[in-house]
C-alpha cells in the first residue's frame, strides 16, 4: 500500500525541522507514544536506530524506527518495523517562502498477518492516523498545543 499525505506549517523550515527532529517533542504530537528509547548510533542520524512504545486503545505496539536518509533541510527517509508491519516514509521539507513549510510524507507499507487483512478491510484507516500525525504536529508547532501528557 502507498499514499501521500501533505500539510503546510506556518514556520520557516529550519524552525520547523528543529521542533520535529527533536525527540522529546514527538510525546507532544504523537498520540500514545509512552516512551522511546535509542538503541544504536548517535540519535538522529542517518543509520540511528530508535524503539517507540505506543499504546493505542487497549493494544499497545513496539516499533523500531531506523533513519535510512537524512539529507536535511531538504529530505529524511525513515523504515519503521513493529509485529505484522514494514512501513517506510520519505519526509519532503519545502520551504514555501514567508515563513511557511510545506510537509510532504510518502508512505509504503508491507504487511502480514492480521494486518495484511486490516490493511484490505480498513486501507483508509492507515493514511487517515498519517494525517492525524501531521495535523497534530502542526498544532504543536504553530500553537504549542500537545496531545500527550508524558
Amino acid at each position: 500500500m502507498r499514499y501521500r499525505c501533505e500539510i503546510e506549517i506556518n514556520l520557516p523550515r529550519e524552525e520547523m525541522i528543529a521542533k520535529l527532529d527533536n525527540a522529546e517533542n514527538m510525546y507532544k504530537w504523537q498520540k500514545g507514544l509512552i516512551s522511546h528509547e535509542f538503541l544504536e548510533g548517535e540519535p538522529g542520524a542517518e543509520g540511528s536506530t530508535m524503539k517507540l512504545n505506543y499504546q493505542m486503545g487497549k493494544r499497545k505496539v513496539e516499533m523500531v524506527e531506523k533513519i535510512t536518509k537524512r539529507q536535511l533541510p531538504d529530505l529524511m527517509e525513515m523504515q519503521y518495523d513493529a509485529k505484522g508491519v514494514h512501513n517506510v516514509v520519505g519526509n519532503q521539507f519545502i520551504d514555501l517562502g514567508n515563513g511557511k513549510t510545506k510537509w510532504v510524507t510518502d508512505n509504503y507499507f508491507k504487511m502480514k498477518g492480521m494486518m495484511k487483512v486490516f490493511a484490505v478491510l480498513m486501507p483508509g484507516a492507515f493514511k487517515k492516523q498519517s494525517m492525524k500525525y501531521l495535523q497534530d504536529f502542526k498544532n504543536f508547532a504553530e500553537n504549542g498545543v500537545s496531545v500527550n501528557e508524558k
